[in-house]
């Protein structure tokens, strides 16, 4: 089989596609042969060598992918050959909180990705897709999608009338509007391009604010709220907006820590402390909340946003392209085989 992997370092330079045995399922194992795969700015991160110690080469990339079981091992009944899946992001996390055990099992960085034509997993961190979408489309949700339903329904518990203010048009942001949305939420969005403003009011955003021409963008945000503030936040940029977003949610109100998109910068707890705001940082989630959202998508009969697909042998480009920022929603690769 054929896979993409960062062989002597990280750096597209040493990002090759490599011809390896094809996996043979033992005890507990599935087969699936990846129709899909998508792309998360953590892939950036890894591509950069900037993701943790002990994420090394060789390394196969990507932890979203999605595709037909193709063959089980020994004790398998989870599923079958012929079975649509994708693979969770942490292979251990299958329930409960996280611990150390669950991180150390996160695909495309302490393991192995899914950016190959088969993939051999433990068939308990798989999940069935959705039945109406296509693989490009369930490709998209282990990472951001996962992401987007914890921070919203597990630990912000989002109710209906409540609002969310979300941050640029990632694959997370636009994740959390259309779940946002869903659940009878109020949504107010930032965005630095007009048009991708367009794109949001379209996708039902309620409010949108640019932060470009707005750099002061809490005082829309309360101004929008009645002085108040948003009841959620969902932070993609990490300590270069938590500033602004401390003063743009409300007292008591709910921050799901995400991203590190703004980079890094200087931040003062004080007002979170005086506020009684709870920051809750969130790295994807489990499997159960997974499916849990999976049974959510297939009521909704909601769709993911794909921005662009490129082919197997451009992953190169594809990663060039999310570099860029360009992207509306979620990059996917298309398999051949």
């Amino acid at each position: 089989m054929k896979a993409w992997r960062y062989t002597a370092g990280f750096g597209l330079e040493h990002l090759k596609i490599v011809e390896l045995p094809d996996p043979v399922p033992g005890h507990g194992q599935a087969v699936v042969r990846v129709r899909a795969c998508s792309l998360n700015y953590r892939d950036l991160a890894v591509m950069r060598g900037a993701y943790g110690a002990n994420v090394k080469p060789p390394l196969i990339p990507l932890s979203d992918g999605a595709g037909e079981v193709v063959a089980v091992g020994p004790g398998v009944t989870r599923v079958k050959p012929g079975d649509r899946v994708a693979g969770i992001f942490m292979q251990e996390w299958i329930e409960g909180p996280p611990d150390d055990l669950k991180a150390n099992s996160a695909m495309g960085g302490a393991i192995d990705g899914m950016m190959a034509e088969l993939v051999c997993l433990n068939a308990e961190g798989l999940v069935h897709l959705p039945a109406h979408l296509p693989f490009e489309e369930g490709a998209t949700l282990p990472c951001a999608a996962v992401t987007a339903w914890h921070a919203l329904f597990r630990s912000g518990s989002l109710k209906p009338g409540e609002s969310v203010l979300l941050q640029g048009t990632g694959g997370v942001s636009i994740f959390a509007l259309q779940f946002a949305k869903m659940a009878g939420a109020r949504v107010i969005a930032t965005s630095g391009s007009d048009a991708k403003m367009d794109r949001l009011r379209r996708m039902a955003a309620d409010e949108t604010i640019n932060y470009k021409t707005m750099p002061d963008w809490d005082k829309p945000v309360r101004s929008l709220t009645n002085g108040i503030g948003v009841d959620h936040v969902v932070e993609v940029g990490g300590a270069g907006t938590l500033p602004l977003t401390s003063k743009a949610v409300r007292r008591g109100g709910h921050i799901a820590l995400i991203g590190v998109l703004a980079g890094r910068g200087e931040f003062d707890p004080r007002l979170m402390m005086l506020k009684g705001v709870r920051l809750q940082g969130i790295y994807v989630g489990s499997r159960e909340m997974f499916e849990e959202m999976n049974r959510a998508i297939s009521l909704a009969g909601m769709r993911p946003v794909i921005d662009r697909v490129f082919q197997f042998g451009e992953l190169p480009e594809a990663m060039r392209y999310m570099e860029s920022g360009a992207h509306f929603g979620k990059i996917c690769i298309r398999l051949d085989s």
